[in-house]
């Protein structure tokens, strides 16, 4: 009877086979699949998007990242202000 693997095991031992450094018979061994099933698999999903799934990560890094933008660019704002009132008062 031949196991059956989930989509998400799939796309993660392609993404594994493809970014991991070792080669694809380690990988294949240490995911416990053979080497012409894994090959197969990479044959099918080499195209995909590997990103696609949860970014929930990603997601959060962008959002901090947003935040400090506005942050900084509130306060370049305010020293830009700044040195135009001390300009001024240098007169």
């Amino acid at each position: 009877m031949a196991t059956r693997y989930t989509d998400e095991f799939r796309r993660d031992a392609v993404r594994i086979a493809t970014t991991s450094g070792l080669t694809r018979p380690q990988a294949a061994s240490d995911l416990g699949v053979g080497l012409s099933t894994l090959n197969k698999w990479v044959q099918k999903h080499q195209h995909d998007d590997l990103m696609s799934g949860p970014h929930e990560d990603v997601e959060k890094e962008n959002e901090r990242l947003r935040k400090e933008v506005r942050l900084l660019r509130e306060e370049r704002e305010v020293l830009k202000k700044a040195a135009i009132f001390f300009a001024g008062q240098s007169r």
